[in-house]
Order: structure tokens, then sequence, then C-alpha cells
């Protein structure tokens, strides 16, 4: 850290995290594996949004409406940014979920 080194803007910083993971799933991002996201998305606390571009429209990705509404479709590119306390996690969860062609263990 040099004198002109904000801590505050720092820790924020430390507390976003994106990622981008390729969309295999046969049908997309349909019923059943856009419930799995919603559902993985709600054990955080950190703000998660997603999107099918990096140019957005970013989306709430513990919407369900949201989510199903974007229908994103096979061999997309999904977009994954959170923000907070555990944003890491999230991310990180949010796309072994995806990667694992959304078990039903997930």
């Amino acid at each position: 850290m040099d004198a002109f080194s904000d801590p505050a803007s720092e820790a924020a910083a430390r507390r976003r995290a994106t990622a981008t993971v390729q969309l295999r799933h046969e049908a997309g991002l349909h019923a059943r594996p856009a419930v799995r996201l919603t559902k993985l998305a709600k054990k955080f606390s950190s703000k998660i949004t997603m999107a099918a571009s990096g140019d957005g429209p970013w989306i709430d990705a513990k919407s369900i409406v949201k989510v199903m509404a974007a229908k994103t479709p096979r061999d997309s590119t999904l977009h994954f940014r959170a923000e907070g306390i555990d944003s890491s996690a999230a991310v990180e969860a949010l796309v072994a979920l995806v990667e694992k062609d959304f078990p039903d263990d997930g």
C-alpha cells in the first residue's frame, strides 16, 4: 500500500468477483437449471448478477423470473459477477454448478 492508496477501496475490490463459464446444458438455461442456479445464488449474501454477454444486460441471479426470462440458449457464455463478503465463494459455486451441468445434488 502506498501513500495514495485508499484502504476502503482496496477492501471493496477484494469483495468483488467475476467469472465466465460455457453453458452446455442441452436445453440451455430453462426451468430446472434456472431453479438450481437461483437456489444456489440465494445461499450467498453477496449481490450476484449474471449476463449472457459481458456488456449485459445484467440480471439478478437470485430472481427465477429474471433468469428464466433471459432465455439463455445452449453454448452461451454465462458471465457472473458478485459483490459482497462471500463473492468469491458465490462465483466459484455458480461456475461449478454450470460446469457440472446442474446435477440433482447441486
